[in-house]
């Protein structure tokens, strides 16, 4: 499987990607500008990524600009004809802007941008990006952001929980998913979510700064490593 990593302008966690996915996890990645109308080499069989950051500076709304980058286009078709898309924070939010996921990331509910590390409570292994993590215990992985807080009407929200789409919740560190363990009001807890179809992901929480023994946590590589469980690619030790 090979990664197709965008940056859009404002994106400041592109080279934390491409380092994770091609230096600790062994990928092959493709290095993507927004402004290209196609994703080079990338397959159905392969996943473009979309980072996190300030993409046009969350001018009017955030993503809500990179929506309509030239590379989007292609991101469309590529997740409409069955191939894999994952946003992270900022990428979250551009998903949802495009249509991509159902929802939508509001400010905070403190209104104030939050950088901290969160636990994350896997609701299911129903896609490949959970597939492999255990239900019983809380994944401890970084957020930064001001407007992460999901939301989504209350029909949406039970079509979410009926499909497993719910990928994440937060959660303390026991893995009890509580009102208190909430860092930004999302409705349900929702820390990630899947598309139907459970080919594009999007979550608010880095795994990419939680994935190597340097930086003291590695429990962002589970997350990886889920996603690369059924994949041919060689996982460094």
């Amino acid at each position: 499987m090979k990664f197709g990593v965008v940056t859009f302008p404002g994106s400041n966690c592109d080279q934390d990607i491409i380092h994770v996915l091609r230096n600790v996890m062994g990928c092959e990645v493709i290095e993507l500008f927004h402004k290209e109308h196609a994703l080079g080499s990338l397959t159905t069989d392969d996943c473009v990524m979309l980072p996190g950051g300030f993409s046009y500076g969350d001018a009017l709304r955030t993503g809500s600009i990179a929506r309509f980058s030239p590379i989007m286009q292609a991101v469309l078709e590529h997740c409409n004809n069955g191939g894999y898309a994952w946003g992270i924070c900022n990428g979250f939010q551009i998903l949802c802007e495009a249509g991509l996921l159902p929802g939508v990331l509001l400010e905070n509910a403190n209104q104030q941008f939050i950088c901290k590390n969160i636990y994350l409570k896997t609701e299911n292994n129903a896609s490949r990006i959970n597939a492999t993590l255990s239900k019983n215990r809380g994944l401890k992985i970084p957020i930064a952001h001001g407007d992460g807080r999901f939301y989504c009407d209350d029909k949406t929200l039970r079509q979410l929980i009926a499909n497993d789409q719910i990928i994440f919740r937060y959660c303390d560190e026991n893995g009890n998913v509580t009102e208190a363990a909430n860092p930004n009001g999302a409705v349900y807890n929702i820390a990630g979510i899947c598309n139907a179809g459970r080919n594009v992901f999007g979550m608010m929480p880095h795994p990419e700064r939680a994935s190597e023994e340097i930086l003291g946590n590695t429990d962002g590589r589970l997350i990886f490593e889920s996603f690369l469980a059924n994949v041919n690619t060689p996982v460094p030790v």
